[in-house]
Order: C-alpha cells, then structure tokens, then sequence
C-alpha cells in the first residue's frame, strides 16, 4: 500500500517522514518542484509544496500539482502534514486535497504532537500547556496566530462545514470516538478537529479511522500520520500472526500482559504450569492441549498470547512436587519452561498459521525457545528499550524469523505492547 503526504515546509516533511520509516515504511521526502523518484521500493512518499507562507491561490495550485504527481504514482492513502503551531494555509490545502479525493472523503484534523509538548484539549491547542495565541507564535513576523480554538481558526480557512469531537469521546476509548465521528459526520461536516493529549490517544482514534473502512484524509504535525498509515496497511496486509510466549511469573509481567491484552483484544490461551512441573505423561497432555487451543485462537487473534502467567494463579509448589517424583527443583522448573518452548515450536513450525515473529519473555524460555527449535542463537540487530532486544533466529526450525526478547522485571505496563509493536514494524 503507497502513502502520499503533503507538507508545506521541507522540515516538516522530512518530520513526518522519519515517523512512518519506524513504522517500517520504506519512504523519502521530495522537494519542491523536483519530481517523483523513479525507484519502485518507496511506499511512502512526502512531498514539499513550500507553501506555507505563499498567497492561498498559489499554495492550492502547487497541492493540486503535488496530488496529480501523488494519484499517477499510485498513492492509495493521503494525508496531509501541517504545522504544529497551525500557521500556514491548512484549511485551503485540505479543501484542495478533498478536491482530489473521492466524494465521501473526510478530513481529521488533529495538531496534538505530545512528544514535543504540543496537546489539544477543549479545541484549544497548548504549547508546553499554554494557550498558543500566549505563545511566541502569536509574535510570528509573517503568520502570527491570534487564536488558540482550532475549530474557529478552521472554519475561517475551509470552505467546508467543521466539526469537533473533544476529549471526552477520545479518553473514552474507540467506541466513544466512533460515535462522535458518526454525530460528526450526520451533521455534513467534512472538516472535523479532534482532540488529543497522548500518544495513546492518537494510535486509539487511528485505529477507530482504519476500522471503519471509509476515506480520511489525516492532517497533522506526524503522529496521526504515522499511526493511521500503520493502522490501514495493517489491516490490507495479508493475515500472519505474531507469537507472545510469556513464562515469567512477576506481578509486572501480569501488568504488562494485562495491557497488551487490553490493547489488542486478543484472547490468551493460558498454560497450566502445574502438570507442566512433572516427568509423568500430564507434561505432553498439557503442551498438546494448549497447542491445540492455541491453533484454534490463531485464526481468531492475530498476536497470539500463550502464558503461564494466570492472574489469581498460585506458584506450583516445586518443593513438594520434587519430593514427590525424586527430583529436583530447578529439574521441575526447566519442565515448565521447556513445555512452553515446545508449544512455541509447534506453533511456529505448524502448516496451518503463519508466523511473522514472536516475542518471549524471561530469559529461560528464550533459552529453551531457541535450544528446542535448533537455533545456533539470535542475530541481534536493535534495541527495542533497554534490556529488550530485537534480532531473528539463527539457524533451526526458525532461521531468520524475527524475535524480541525481554526479561520479566523490564520496562512500564507498556512493554510488552511496545516489543509487539516492534516486531509489526519489522516484518512489515
């Protein structure tokens, strides 16, 4: 799928473009009247009109020109960057842009930047949590902003009825800003500001865009961007499905999962480590039982989770249980590990799911993970966070699959997702 972007200053171009290359986009950024690359590995290209501080007709015949080079390159998706002070002819460049789009397209603007302090609440955009009109901004020798209600400053630049959902519909999940959108929309508007505070806001409202099938024309400073490319190309790629094997038993593994359950909406499939801690016939019962299920929930959740972290679940009593079969405790532990690695194998060497990577978390069941799939080791090749590593398998039954792998006391409740994020980006 090929990504078009407009943007009205080469900075901000390029801005964007660094974005959707994490989102494991092939992409470049084309100066002002220079024409398209010729290289057909490019699916993400970002165009300078330099029009942000040119007369409204002349910016709107260089967006006209930009989307006619975009439309012959094959562009599938449009958005439009702008800047995250909101100077410049936005509106104008947006009603050109919809000129060139289908009928029922849509424009979702959104100036929320949070990683560099810009955030929208109530339709008022703030700079570091000051009003923009009080801010430098206001002081621009050739665009000074006066106002800080970004709907109104719309409304004075577009030619279409605008809308606005507010933060209240955002914070209340995708639902919530399904049915603001659906309000919105019923309305006749095509023009509609959205708020946004995080970075988790934005990755909930692209995800509610993509799900919806319809024509948006995202315009922002580059997180929506990035966030809405990644979301409708995840949903036109073909079905392959991402592994989570989990074995470390910490109460922040249990967070971690909990968000990334949360997150994806997958569906667990929860191992029973107790008659996984034994030398008798109870261990292959389990690994078969849970790889069954496990195939089964793959046609159903694209990230797979396959755990012995239950909430509620007591530790298994190794003590007791290596009285009871003359054995040692760690022998007992390595069985529970091991059981896992091996319902990891059969997942990833089974004809009936593919698999474009997987994640494993605690150091044992990576260990086991890549001893039970005949891997000499890992490759490593980046750092997802500190002390979460990405690389692919080498040599076995996984050769070159990539993996992350992260220890069970590492990172915020947002690790797991992160690592999973990672690897989408990756094998894309």
């Amino acid at each position: 799928m090929k990504i078009g972007v407009i943007a009205d200053d080469l900075t901000g171009a390029n801005a964007s473009g660094v974005k959707l290359v994490k989102q494991g986009f092939q992409s470049t950024t084309i100066v002002h009247s220079a024409s398209l690359p010729v290289n057909s590995f490019y699916d993400a290209v970002i165009m300078d009109t330099d029009s942000r501080y040119i007369e409204t007709d002349l910016a709107k015949q260089r967006v006209s020109r930009a989307m006619k080079q975009l439309n012959d390159w094959g562009a599938e998706v449009f958005t439009k960057r702008i800047d995250s002070t909101v100077r410049g002819n936005i509106g104008a460049e947006i009603d050109e842009m919809l000129a060139n789009m289908s009928d029922g397209a849509v424009s979702i603007i959104m100036p929320s930047f949070p990683d560099s302090g810009r955030t929208m609440a109530g339709g008022y955009l703030l700079l570091d949590g000051v009003p923009l009109q009080e801010t430098y901004v206001s002081k621009d020798p050739i665009s000074p902003i006066k106002k800080s209600y970004v709907p109104e400053l719309m409304k004075e630049q577009s030619h279409h009825q605008v809308g606005y959902i507010g933060l209240s519909a955002v914070m209340e999940g995708q639902k919530a800003f399904l049915e603001g959108l659906s309000q919105e929309l019923s309305k006749g508007n095509k023009v509609i500001v959205v708020d946004a505070t995080t970075n988790e806001q934005i990755e909930d409202v692209a995800e509610a865009l993509a799900s919806t099938g319809k024509t948006f024309l995202c315009a922002d400073p580059g997180p929506l961007t990035a966030s809405y490319a990644r979301a409708v190309t995840k949903k036109h790629n073909k079905k392959a499905n991402i592994l989570v094997a989990v074995g470390s038993a910490t109460s922040l593994t249990g967070t971690q999962l909990s968000y990334l359950i949360d997150k994806t909406g997958s569906s667990p499939i929860y191992v029973n480590p107790e008659p996984l801690a034994s030398y008798t016939s109870s261990w292959e019962e389990e690994v078969n039982r849970a790889t069954v299920a496990a195939l089964k929930q793959a046609k159903e959740d694209r990230i797979l989770i396959v755990t012995t972290h239950k909430p509620g679940q007591e530790l298994v009593d190794l003590k007791a249980k290596a009285l009871s079969e003359n054995k040692s405790s760690d022998a007992l532990a390595k069985r529970i590990t091991d059981g896992l690695a091996t319902i990891s194998r059969k997942l990833l060497t089974s004809d009936t799911v593919a698999f474009v990577g997987c994640f494993t978390s605690g150091g044992d069941v990576t260990a086991s993970v890549c001893a039970l799939g005949r891997a000499n080791g890992i490759a490593l090749k980046d750092e997802v966070m500190p002390l979460a590593a990405y690389g692919t398998f080498d040599g076995g039954y996984f050769d070159g699959l990539p993996v992350v792998t992260k220890g069970g006391l590492i990172g915020d409740k947002k690790a797991i997702y992160e690592c999973v994020k990672f690897i989408e980006t990756k094998s894309r």
